[in-house]
């Protein structure tokens, strides 16, 4: 399972990714009181945010798939990876929704499908609750 956590990691990265990158585009097409929405301060702290998180969650992912790759015991990084990764996929997700407005439910745009999609990360190789308790669990020697 612990590889699985690791490519869950990767794919929820993957997906928060590509919800970033289309609420970005929006951000700078949509306009409200004359200038693109990209301009307004709330959407600026949501698209640092999204940055700053992504990237922490890469390299998360990174750590895990490095630690595996060295032969070193890999239980606690991959589930530290992938508990991050889908919290952080779900968050992304969900303001990349906001951006949108009510395009974010419609199927035209893609941040629909992309949050339908990331849901099951946070369940498949075990729920962040799970991965709370074996870091937990590895953390504690028990």
């Amino acid at each position: 399972m612990d590889g699985g956590r690791i490519a869950i990691g990767a794919l929820s990265v993957g997906l928060a990714q590509a919800a970033y990158e289309a609420a970005v585009a929006y951000a700078k097409e949509r306009k409200t009181f004359g200038k693109p929405i990209a301009e307004h301060q709330a959407i600026q702290e949501k698209i640092a945010n999204m940055a700053t998180t992504i990237e922490a969650a890469r390299w998360l992912v990174y750590r895990a798939a490095w630690t595996r790759d060295q032969g070193e015991p890999f239980i606690q990084s991959p589930a530290q990876a992938k508990l991050f990764a889908t919290e952080m996929a779900k968050k992304v997700c969900f303001d990349a929704i906001q951006i949108h407005g009510g395009y974010g439910y419609s199927r035209e745009y893609p941040v629909e499908r992309i949050y339908r999609d990331n849901r099951l990360m946070s369940i498949g190789e075990g729920t962040s609750e799970i991965q709370r308790m074996v870091i937990a669990r590895n953390v504690l020697e028990l």
